[in-house]
């Protein structure tokens, strides 16, 4: 029997082999951990569609915080419940507000933890939309100024980057002009440049207390169905400043990944989000998955498309598998 002069076989045969030839690495410096700051204290109530992960007081968001950083995690991103919301989500740019609050409370714990803050309005505003409503859909331009407000804030409390989500038109320009203007030019953005309206936030809508009242966020996040409108979402965000671009969600969107990565040479983030942590979670938990092995090989597909870093809630699982 003939067979060719090169084998695919004679590398994969050995453990050692394979770990030479690999092509693709995984990190714990490629993590970045998603928590949720809420009003109160002796708060540590589990999110019900995302086992493991919690709504927490700021006292608990800072043992938390340790115990990332002392797995080796290099940053966390933060969400907040606040006390009460309005129409405009004035607690997101308070200078006593949850995320204030809490990124002091962290950095003085676990100094050398990066702090990322998501600035976004939803989880503040009572209608639970991106930003202030005129006419029954967010006015883009009004909410700008609001936005950049927050990001101040957060930079003023403590944040060693800020993280807009809202996909509002020219938010990013907005944000880096107010940070400058008020010294903190070091302060780098992280765009959620590439952000779409998706069926996989539903368990992030609880944990944030973020769901619309109304209608959808169509309007201002992406068509699932658009592929080359990515790349003119990251040129915008790149023109306007932003230092980290993003694609949210993960999974259903590899090939924007992709495509980013061979288009741009900024560092490239997914959300590897709440829905797909989720079902992977209720699939482990029926025994229908290896847990372990399902993770790390989404992890890898993440890298493996290009992008440089991960938000994902199994960052924790992840740090101590790769202990191993």
């Amino acid at each position: 029997m003939f067979f060719p002069q090169f084998r695919s076989r004679r590398i994969r045969g050995k453990e050692v082999f394979r770990r030479m030839t690999r092509e693709t690495s995984l990190s714990v410096n490629d993590l970045i951990y998603p928590m949720f700051s809420a009003f109160g204290s002796g708060i540590q109530k589990e999110i019900s569609s995302m086992p493991g992960i919690y709504q927490q007081s700021i006292e608990h968001i800072v043992a938390e915080a340790r115990e990332v950083h002392e797995l080796g995690i290099p940053a966390v991103i933060l969400f907040g419940i606040p006390e009460t919301k309005d129409a405009v989500g004035s607690d997101a740019w308070c200078d006593t507000g949850i995320i204030q609050e809490t990124i002091r409370a962290i950095k003085a714990a676990v100094p050398e933890l990066a702090v990322i803050t998501d600035v976004c309005l939803c989880e503040y505003t009572d209608h639970g939309h991106c930003g202030v409503i005129r006419d029954g859909d967010v006015d883009n331009d009004a909410t700008l100024e609001l936005l950049a407000q927050e990001a101040l804030s957060h930079a003023r409390a403590g944040a060693d980057m800020v993280a807009p989500s809202d996909m509002m038109d020219g938010r990013i320009g907005a944000i880096r002009s107010i940070l400058d203007e008020n010294g903190f030019s070091r302060i780098p953005v992280m765009s959620y440049a590439v952000k779409y309206a998706s069926g996989y936030y539903g368990p992030f809508r609880e944990a944030a207390e973020s769901t619309p009242q109304f209608g959808d966020r169509r309007s201002y996040q992406m068509d699932p169905a658009n592929r080359r409108e990515a790349f003119r979402e990251a040129q915008q965000d790149i023109e306007e400043g932003a230092d980290i671009i993003m694609v949210k969600p993960g999974l259903p969107y590899l090939d924007i990944v992709r495509d980013l990565r061979n288009e741009f040479d900024l560092p490239l983030a997914v959300y590897n989000v709440s829905g797909e942590y989720s079902m992977v979670k209720a699939a482990a938990r029926n025994g229908w998955i290896d847990e372990e092995r399902v993770v790390l090989e989404t992890m890898l597909g993440f890298k493996r498309a290009g992008a440089d870093l991960i938000i994902t809630y199994h960052a924790k699982d992840v740090a101590r598998w790769l202990r191993k």
